[in-house]
This record gives C-alpha cells, sequence and structure tokens, in this order.
C-alpha cells in the first residue's frame, strides 16, 4: 500500500514509511531495553507477534472537528503533529475501513455546505466537535456518532438522511447525536438522541456476542485482541474448575472466556458503564458464572472475602498502584498473568512483584496497532518456592 497522503502532518502514526519488519523490530527492542534497564529476571523474552493485518484494523475512530489554519475552514479528523489546535482532515486513513473514510468525508460535506461552526477550544463556542465512528468487524455493523454543543441549528433529520444515502459496505445500525457542553476538549455526554436506529453495535468474540454501547470500551482491534487474549489463556496451567480474578476487566471479554472453564470468575473494573455492559454481556451468552464489580482494585479486594485461585490483571496504562499490587501479591496464587498495553509501566510492576516473591517465567510482545508507537504484552509470573 502506498504511503499515506497525510503521514507527515497527522499525529496518529509514527511508522508511516517504515518496513514492517523494522517497526516490530523496533518494538520488540523497546520492550527489550525496558526489561534489562529495570534488571528484570525471566526465563524468556520470546518474540514479538506481529499484527493479523497491518490496514484496516481499527474498529473505533474519534475525530475531532476544528482548522489547520486560525479561522480557516472547518476540517475534520486528527490533531495534527505537535499543533493542539490544528486539525487533519483524514479521508484518506489507512488504518480503518474504506466507510469511515466516505462517513468522514460525507459529515464535513454536510458540516460545510450548511456553514456549521467548529467548537472553539479557547473560546468555547461553535456548534461541532466530535465525531465517532465504530463498526462491528464480525457482524458488519456501523454506529456513528455526531458530537455537537447545545447550540441550536443542527438539522438531525438531514444529517441522518445523507448518512443513509452513502454507498457504504456495512449496514448503519445506529445514528446518534451526542450534546455536548463542557469546557474539555474531550468527548462528554450531557445528553444522547438516538436520530435513528439503535444505540449499539454488536461484535463477535470467541464466538461469545458482545453488545457495545456508544460509549462503552471495546479492543480497537479485534482480529488482533483474539489472539493476544488465546496466549494468555493457554499460559494458564489449569484453571478449569477454580475460582479465577480479572482484575481491571473492562467490558468483561477476557472475563467470558476464562467463564467457559472456570467455576466462577469475578471481574473488577472501575468504569460503571463498562461493568454494566459486561453484566448484560455475560447474561447475553448465557453464562451464570461470572460476577462483576465496580469500583476500584484495591478497594473491592479489601472489601471481599472471596479467595482467588487464578489471577488475571490488565490495569491501564498508569499501571497497577502498590497498594492493588499487595494486595494480589497477598493471595499468594500460582500463577498471575499480567496483559499490559504499556511496557514502561508493566517493568515497574514487574520489579516490585519480582522483590515480593513472584518470578518472571515469560514476557512476550504484541503487535496490536501496526504503523504506531503502540505495543502490548503479556507476562506470566509464577510463585517462587
Amino acid at each position: 500500500m502506498d504511503i499515506c497522503r497525510d503521514c507527515q502532518i497527522c499525529g496518529g502514526c509514527t511508522y508511516q514509511g517504515v518496513p514492517y519488519e523494522e517497526q516490530i523490530s523496533n518494538k520488540f527492542g523497546e520492550v527489550r531495553g525496558l526489561v534489562e534497564r529495570k534488571d528484570i529476571k525471566h526465563e524468556g523474552l520470546l518474540p514479538i507477534e506481529p499484527a493479523p493485518c497491518q490496514y484496516g484494523y481499527r474498529n473505533k475512530m474519534e475525530y475531532t472537528f476544528g482548522d489547520m489554519v486560525k479561522d480557516g475552514p472547518t476540517t475534520l479528523g486528527m490533531h495534527k503533529k505537535g499543533h493542539f489546535m490544528s486539525i487533519v482532515t483524514v479521508d484518506e486513513c489507512q488504518l480503518v475501513h474504506e466507510d469511515f473514510n466516505k462517513v468522514l468525508k460525507g459529515t464535513l460535506e454536510f458540516v460545510q455546505e450548511r456553514g456549521y461552526s467548529h467548537y472553539h477550544k479557547r473560546k468555547h463556542t461553535g456548534l461541532m466537535r466530535h465525531l465517532i465512528v465504530r463498526r462491528g468487524v464480525r457482524t458488519g455493523e456501523l454506529l456513528i456518532n455526531v458530537c455537537t454543543s447545545s447550540e441550536e441549528g443542527f438539522d438531525e433529520q438531514g444529517y441522518v438522511d445523507m448518512i443513509n444515502g452513502l454507498d457504504l459496505e456495512h449496514k448503519v445500525v445506529g445514528v446518534l447525536r451526542t450534546i455536548n457542553d463542557r469546557l474539555a476538549d474531550a468527548v462528554y455526554c450531557d445528553e444522547l438522541r438516538v436520530l435513528y436506529g439503535q444505540d449499539y453495535y454488536m461484535e463477535e468474540i470467541f464466538g461469545l456476542k458482545f453488545k457495545v454501547s456508544a460509549f462503552a470500551f471495546f479492543q480497537t482491534n479485534v482480529e488482533a485482541i483474539e489472539n493476544l487474549y488465546s496466549y494468555a489463556v493457554n499460559l494458564i496451567d489449569d484453571f478449569e474448575n477454580k475460582k479465577v480474578f480479572d482484575l481491571y476487566c473492562g467490558t468483561g471479554t477476557i472475563t467470558q472466556v476464562l467463564a467457559q472453564k472456570a467455576s466462577e470468575v469475578i471481574g473488577i473494573e472501575i468504569n460503571e458503564g463498562a461493568v454494566e455492559s459486561a453484566k448484560v454481556n455475560a447474561a447475553l451468552n448465557g453464562l451464570d458464572n461470572c460476577k462483576f464489580i465496580a469500583g476500584d482494585v484495591f478497594k473491592v479486594l479489601d472489601s471481599i472475602d472471596d479467595k482467588p485461585e487464578v489471577i488475571v490483571v490488565d490495569p491501564p496504562r498508569v499501571g497497577m498502584s502498590t497498594d492493588a499490587m499487595d494486595k494480589i501479591i497477598g493471595y499468594g496464587v500460582d500463577q498471575i498473568v499480567y496483559i499490559s498495553c504499556n511496557p514502561k509501566t508493566l517493568v515497574e510492576n514487574l520489579y516490585y512483584m519480582q522483590y515480593y516473591g513472584y518470578d518472571v517465567k515469560t514476557i512476550k510482545p504484541f503487535d496490536n496497532f501496526a504503523m504506531t508507537k503502540h505495543c502490548e504484552c503479556v507476562t506470566l509470573l509464577q510463585k517462587r518456592g
């Protein structure tokens, strides 16, 4: 595939134009360097798992309305490299399905033709704020969410008609409008309006069905996360008929995979919306041995009497707090599987857990986000002694 038209100015990609073998070599080298500098003892730093697909893999994009130059024409896309106020229109992005580019282009033309203003980050005025496009890779469903301020004038029915008139491969199952009057340059939902269809799409992973609502977290690369979760689950020697804790469980994807063999899986997640989604999806799949609890991992663990036999952790980019790690280590389970989206905080946590009684058996990097700087890792820890 040709190098992206916008690779020199768009802040979305780091490795456009770099041969793929070099990309994954660099990512593996970064992980290796972090492990060595932190003096993490291990039995094996395994080869990096390449991305199943280097292009068109993202199932969600959040675009911003703005302009490239001050008071210039309205643009819609990603922030310019190193420029918070400038937005690059990315209607030829290679990391998404072509339907995303068509929806972006159609939305921008709709806005420009009607002369709608974009939201100004410093003046806090203007109508158009963000566009979020999500798709079910396995189901062929598309969910479109246009985010505006509460200013009057947006033609809701006209927007629905425009979207439904696009020549798309996917089926549009919902067109939404989110009202957001908060000052921060982020998507918040003061009010959600369903302009057409429904406020969710369906996805399938490991043969399980997932109902993904407008703002629910869901893994961005379905093919890659299926590979990663399969590897992570297979690291555990035996969890059949055992009690498993899935900590920082999100919407419970891996929780439900574990529940197909475990006697019970308890998922803990601080985001209440994600927990509600997890409960809905577990019921949808007929899994009654999943229990989901909303709250800070340490506080929840400190308040329940359940004792795990296996622990899986998948923390956010900041990693785990020492309080949470102390509680986890205190259970004394034989095996802990640590899934990380940030190698820097991973090695900090491994250093701590290594000091307090766990050996690092294997570390395996995964390239789930080709062309970008991001790298995930799966680590197996074994209780010493």
